[in-house]
C-alpha cells in the first residue's frame, strides 16, 4: 500500500516539477526582481536596519519577531540533510543552483511579504494576522484560490515538513552504537512528538520566545564551526570552487536526466529550504507591527539570504572541503557525518546530531505556526480550543509518523505539498505585484525625505478595502 502511494507521489511530482516548479520559481524571481529593481542588493543594508526597529505597541509582534518565526521554519534540517542529498543524488552542481534561487527568490520573498502585510486583518486586540489567502480573498476577490492555498500550506506544514523534520532528526542518529532501527525511529518520534505538543499548546507568542532564543544561536556556532571546518581544509577551497561551477554549467549532463540533475535538486531543495515564494512566511510577515508594509517584505528578503547564503552554504563547505566524496550511499546526514569525522574526528558526528536536534526542533514549532492562521480562514472565525487541542494532537502524532516512516515516502511528501503551494502562490504574486512595487516606492521616497516611513493605502492609489493602513 505504501509503496504503490509512493509510486503516486512520485509521478504527480514528476509533473509538477517538469517543468513547472522551476519554471514559475525563476521566471517570477527574475522578473520581480527586475520590477522592484534588485532590492536583494540595493537594499540589503535597509534590511539589516529595519529588522532591529521595535513595534510601536506594547506588546506586539516585532519585525525581529515574526522574522525568527519564519526563520525556524527556513533554518531547519533542510539546511543539513536538504544540502547533502542535494550534493549527493544531483551533483556539486546542485550548490550554485540553490544559490541562483535564492538570489533571485529574494524579490520573491519580498513582494509576498509586502503584499501580507498590505492586506492583513485585525484582531479584536489590535494585533495583527494574515498570508496569502488573505490577499487571494481581498485583493483577487477569490476566496475559495485563499481556501485550496490554506489546505496546501497545512498538508505541506503539518504533514509534509513536518514529518521529513522528525525522519531527518532520527536518522542522523543511524551512526551511533544505541541506534535500533527497530526501536529507536519510534522511540524518538515519541519524544519528539511529546516536546512538540508541549510547545505549541501554548500558543504562537510562546513560539515567538522560543524561536527568537534557540534560531540565532544554534545559527551562529553552526556558522562558526563551518569556518573552522573550511579554514582547516582551506587547501582544497580552489578545487570545491571549480568543482561547484563546472557541474553547474554541464548543461548536456543537466538536459540529458532533467529530473535527476544539479539544477532540478538545487531548486527542490533550495526551495525545501529556503522558501521563497511559496507563500509560507507571508503568515508569519502578517503578525508584525511596523509603520510601513515594505520593512516586513525587506525582513523576510533578508531571512531568504541567512537560510541559503549562510547556513547552507556552511554546510556545503564544510561538506566539499573536507575532501570525502559525495555518493548516493552517504545521502542525508550520514555525508555531513562523515565529512566532519574527516576533519574534526568522533566530534564531528556528535555535533551535527546536537545541530539536527536544534534544527529539528524549531523546524517543527515554526512550521507548525502557519497552520493555525490557515484554519482560521478556512473556518472564518477563529477556532475552538477544543478543535485547536485535536488538531495539535493529530499535529504531534505526525510527528511521530514521520519519524518511523520510509526516507522515499516522507521527501516525496515534502516535494508535493511544497510543488503545489508554489504553483497557486507564484501567479498570484505576479498578478498582484503592482501594489508592492508601488508601496517600495513609497517607501524609498519617504526615506529619502528623511522620514520613518508611513504608509498609508490610498498614497499608491490602492481602491481595495484595508483593516491597516487607511
Amino acid at each position: 500500500m505504501l509503496n504503490l502511494m509512493n509510486e503516486l507521489l512520485v509521478d504527480i511530482i514528476g509533473f509538477l516539477y517538469e517543468p513547472w516548479v522551476p519554471l514559475l520559481l525563476v521566471v517570477a524571481g527574475v522578473a520581480l526582481t527586475i520590477a522592484t529593481r534588485f532590492p536583494q542588493v540595493r537594499m540589503l543594508k535597509e534590511s539589516f536596519r529595519v529588522v532591529m526597529e521595535k513595534p510601536s505597541t506594547e506588546g506586539a509582534m516585532s519585525s525581529f519577531g515574526a522574522l525568527m518565526i519564519s526563520t525556524a521554519s527556513r533554518v531547519g534540517t533542510g539546511n543539513i540533510v536538504g544540502v547533502s542529498m542535494a550534493i549527493c543524488t544531483g551533483g556539486v552542481g546542485a550548490v550554485f543552483w540553490m544559490w541562483f534561487i535564492a538570489i533571485f527568490g529574494g524579490a520573491s520573498a519580498f513582494v509576498e511579504s509586502t503584499l501580507a502585510q498590505i492586506y492583513k486583518r485585525k484582531n479584536p486586540d489590535g494585533s495583527s494576522y494574515g498570508g496569502p489567502s488573505y490577499y487571494m480573498e481581498t485583493a483577487l476577490k477569490q476566496r475559495w484560490l485563499g481556501v485550496i492555498f490554506a489546505i496546501f500550506v497545512i498538508l505541506t506544514y503539518a504533514l509534509g515538513y513536518n514529518a521529513l523534520a522528525s525522519y531527518n532528526l532520527q536518522s542522523t542518529f543511524a551512526g551511533f552504537r544505541f541506534y535500533r532501527a527497530e526501536t529507536t525511529p519510534a522511540v524518538f518520534g515519541i519524544i519528539l512528538g511529546v516536546l512538540f505538543l508541549v510547545c505549541v499548546m501554548g500558543g504562537g507568542k510562546r513560539l515567538a520566545k522560543v524561536t527568537g532564543i534557540m534560531v540565532p544561536v544554534m545559527g551562529v556556532i553552526y556558522i562558526l564551526v563551518a569556518v573552522i571546518v573550511v579554514l582547516l581544509n582551506i587547501a582544497n577551497v580552489p578545487a570545491m570552487f571549480a568543482a561547484i561551477f563546472e557541474d553547474a554549467f554541464n548543461f548536456k549532463a543537466i538536459f540529458g536526466g532533467f529530473s535527476g540533475s544539479c539544477l532540478m535538486y538545487g531548486i527542490k531543495r533550495g526551495l525545501y529550504s529556503n522558501e521563497a515564494g511559496m507563500g509560507s512566511a507571508p503568515n508569519a510577515a502578517a503578525t508584525a507591527d511596523v509603520s510601513h508594509p515594505v520593512k516586513q517584505g525587506l525582513v523576510q528578503m533578508l531571512s531568504v539570504f541567512l537560510d541559503t547564503l549562510l547556513v547552507c552554504t556552511a554546510t556545503a563547505f564544510m561538506c566539499l572541503s573536507s575532501g570525502v566524496a559525495p555518493t548516493a550511499e552517504l545521502a542525508g546526514a550520514p555525508y555531513v557525518q562523515e565529512a566532519l569525522r574527516s576533519t574534526l574526528g568522533n566530534i564531528g558526528p556528535v555535533f551535527i546530531a546536537v545541530s539536527m536536534s536544534l534544527f529539528a526542533f524549531t523546524t517543527l514549532i515554526g512550521n507548525y505556526y502557519y497552520c493555525e492562521g490557515c484554519l482560521r480562514f478556512i473556518l472564518k472565525r477563529q477556532p475552538s480550543k477544543a478543535f485547536m487541542t485535536g488538531f495539535r494532537i493529530v499535529a504531534a502524532v505526525i510527528v511521530f509518523v514521520g519519524a518511523v516512516a520510509s526516507m522515499g515516502l516522507v521527501w516525496n511528501l515534502a516535494d508535493l505539498t511544497q510543488g503545489l503551494m508554489v504553483v497557486v502562490n507564484i501567479p498570484v504574486i505576479l498578478i498582484l505585484a503592482k501594489p508592492a512595487v508601488a508601496a517600495l516606492k513609497d517607501y524609498q521616497k519617504q526615506r529619502n525625505e528623511g522620514k520613518n516611513p508611513a504608509f498609508r493605502a490610498a498614497e499608491i492609489g490602492l481602491k481595495e478595502e484595508t483593516e491597516f493602513w487607511k
